[in-house]
């Protein structure tokens, strides 16, 4: 919903739920609909910019894989059909852009057990520019949106597409935070005062970018009471090299949660202080 609103608000977007199922007259019915609406352009296939949300984009697998010993294939690996590779290729291959004009799909994929390496969701993958991984453990600290920045991946993620100001804060935060997973069981079995002084300063910079990530949610104010945030591309990369250089350790960590950009930040970390200089 998240994702909806900001294509929305941000680039002038407009979304639709079809709600298709596994009817073919379903899916005629969406298109002819998006047709007389507008949403599809026939005069001017340029203008026709339509983003695809795919739900359970496992569930052809899923259900090949039921049939396939009915059918008197030999199981793959896990229990799969030997056609996996094939039945995913062919879907996939119609998802794309011609000269005529250009498909966005957005799909959801079911991992089973957590399991990235399960071949259905690992053939899926392989056909995605970007993969977005959600956390339970990050959802277990309350941290929204949930997204694990190390196991989500892009292929856009290269210097010559991004710029190298860009690319380099990206690679240097990615290694911040997984230096502080490297560190985590050590600093339980240990304590932290074992640590040298760098890698306690790494910990504490990068449990403040972690909880920098998370973000309030314009869908979510009625809930949340609090206003949505949202943060342009350059202002992030500027705060995220605040990060890098040291010029953010001595805030406190709080102060980093649901918070949109770096001023909100410091004044929460003045309001903070007030606080518990009024409590002593």
């Amino acid at each position: 919903m998240e994702l909806i609103n900001n294509i929305a608000k941000a680039r002038g977007g407009v979304s639709i739920f079809g709600r298709v199922g596994e009817r073919t007259r379903e899916e005629n019915d969406l298109y002819m609909k998006m047709k007389e609406s507008g949403v599809i352009n026939e005069e001017n296939i340029a203008e026709s910019k339509v983003a695809l949300v795919y739900g359970q984009m496992n569930e052809p697998l899923g259900a090949r894989s039921e049939v396939s010993a009915l059918l008197g294939r030999m199981p793959s690996v896990v229990g799969y059909q030997p056609t996996l590779n094939i039945e995913m290729g062919s879907l996939q291959e119609r998802i794309t852009s011609t000269k005529e004009g250009s498909i966005t799909s957005i799909q959801a994929v079911y991992v089973p057990a957590n399991n990235l390496t399960d071949p259905a969701p690992a053939m899926t993958f392989s056909y995605l520019d970007a993969s977005t991984i959600p956390s339970r453990g990050l959802a277990t600290k309350g941290i929204y949106p949930a997204i694990d920045p190390l196991d989500s991946t892009s292929t856009m993620l290269q210097p010559w597409i991004l710029g190298q100001e860009h690319y380099e804060t990206t690679q240097r935060v990615k290694q911040t935070l997984q230096r502080y997973k490297e560190l985590q069981d050590i600093a339980v079995i240990l304590g932290l005062d074992e640590l040298s002084e760098e890698d306690r300063s790494t910990i504490a910079r990068a449990r403040k970018i972690e909880h920098f990530l998370s973000q309030p949610f314009f869908v979510a104010e009625v809930f949340a009471g609090s206003l949505g945030k949202y943060v342009g591309l350059a202002e992030t990369i500027r705060e995220f090299q605040l990060f890098l250089s040291g010029e953010l350790d001595g805030l406190p960590e709080q102060a980093f949660y649901l918070v949109g950009n770096i001023d909100e930040t410091t004044a929460k970390a003045m309001n903070l202080e007030m606080e518990n200089n009024l409590k002593k």
